[in-house]
């Protein structure tokens, strides 16, 4: 006998986001549970709510480790949704687009949907135009993942998921931790590990979407800049063809705040046209494996600034070319086309296939670790 989905619409962030009146205390920084919604076999996904003490806060749900709403203040402290979220539990179910889960084991595409490791060749489910993408259709997004909370001025949310030998192609029982940490410093922290029984490949990366408007126009206007002197140009079906191509002289020139519409729609330029706008990775300029700024971004009418961290050797950019205002958000907001943009941290694509790329082999006895930082500010 199956049980019916269980709904629970998100409660509109207007009314927690707004300037706070004077005599109201604010809530107190910490992590609380609620029942997000329950699955037709009778799983049941939870919400999890972090604040810090400044009003920021950030919703994360274990089904996925979607990223479901992130508050950040405006210039004159109004706290905002800066993150495309859906309304309810049934809409993350229905396997919507990535608007901010895990992705893995793979992040981004691997081409022809097939690799080979250590003379042994694995076929992978294609769900991309005969590639796979972001770990196949029953990805890390589409699982539930053990949560434990952590409270406190700095709260924390760690999940966990072991993602078995042969689970969508891939070999190797994999053991997956990403902790979500909401810092006093209104930075939203996500640290990966994880570690193998055989050697695999792992890519591991969060696809939130971002609009620091507080989800009141596209990001066209928003001023984007990467720390990245070259990029990784494709083929017709985003497969990256093994060049490392310098950005300058280009429309991926973004070593300079750059409105992100400025050379968008390029009329001269394939990658334009593969991508539909931009959806490519850029290769920082610091080859390093510390923790650095990768890029910022800025929106000139709420003031919102983003600076983001990284330990990974690259960044997709991803100006959501596919959205059509199909789906709707918190609030009912239509999520239209480049309604967002992902900064999706990671290794490059289809590293499997290119040796000139650098590795995401991960071998047993090693342990896989990652961290990304999005720091929010305003000015």
């Amino acid at each position: 006998m199956k049980i019916a989905l269980f709904l629970l619409p998100l409660l509109s962030l207007s009314s927690m986001t707004s300037n706070p009146d004077p005599n109201v205390i604010k809530p107190k920084a910490g992590i609380s549970k609620t029942l997000f919604g329950t699955f037709p076999d009778g799983r049941e996904a939870d919400l999890f709510s972090l604040r810090n003490d400044n009003g920021m806060l950030a919703k994360i749900t274990n089904y996925g480790g979607y990223l479901v709403a992130l508050t950040a203040p405006d210039k004159s402290g109004k706290q905002e949704d800066v993150v495309l979220g859906l309304s309810s539990f049934s809409d993350y179910a229905k396997g919507t687009p990535s608007l901010g889960p895990i992705i893995g084991r793979f992040g981004n595409r691997i081409g022809n949907a097939k690799f080979t490791l250590d003379g042994k060749e694995y076929t992978l489910p294609a769900n991309n135009n005969g590639n796979t993408l972001h770990g196949g259709p029953k990805g890390f997004d589409k699982q539930i993942w053990k949560a434990t909370t952590i409270d406190g001025k700095e709260p924390a949310l760690i999940l966990t998921y072991l993602s078995k030998d042969g689970e969508e192609g891939f070999p190797g029982d994999l053991s997956v931790e990403v902790r979500y940490t909401l810092q006093k410093d209104n930075a939203l922290r996500i640290d990966y590990k994880a570690t193998t029984d055989k050697a695999t490949v792992v890519n591991l990366t969060n696809h939130a979407y971002f609009n620091l408007s507080g989800l009141k126009q596209d990001v066209l206007n928003s001023q984007l800049m990467v720390k990245a002197d070259a990029f990784l140009p494709t083929d017709e079906k985003q497969i990256p063809t093994g060049e490392i191509q310098p950005v300058a002289g280009t429309p991926f020139d973004f070593t300079k705040p750059t409105a992100i519409g400025a050379r968008i729609d390029d009329p001269n330029d394939t990658q334009i046209k593969y991508g539909k706008g931009y959806d490519h990775c850029w290769v920082f300029t610091d080859k390093s494996k510390s923790l650095k700024l990768g890029a910022t971004l800025y929106e000139p009418t709420s003031g919102r600034f983003m600076e983001m961290y990284t330990t990974e050797p690259a960044v997709q950019v991803y100006t959501a070319n596919n959205l059509n205002g199909k789906l709707t958000g918190i609030g009912g907001v239509p999520y239209t086309r480049r309604f967002g943009v992902c900064l999706e941290t990671q290794h490059f694509p289809d590293s499997p296939n290119k040796p000139n790329f650098p590795t995401t082999v991960l071998r047993p006895g090693d342990t896989y670790i990652s961290t990304t930082v999005y720091k929010f500010s305003a000015k």
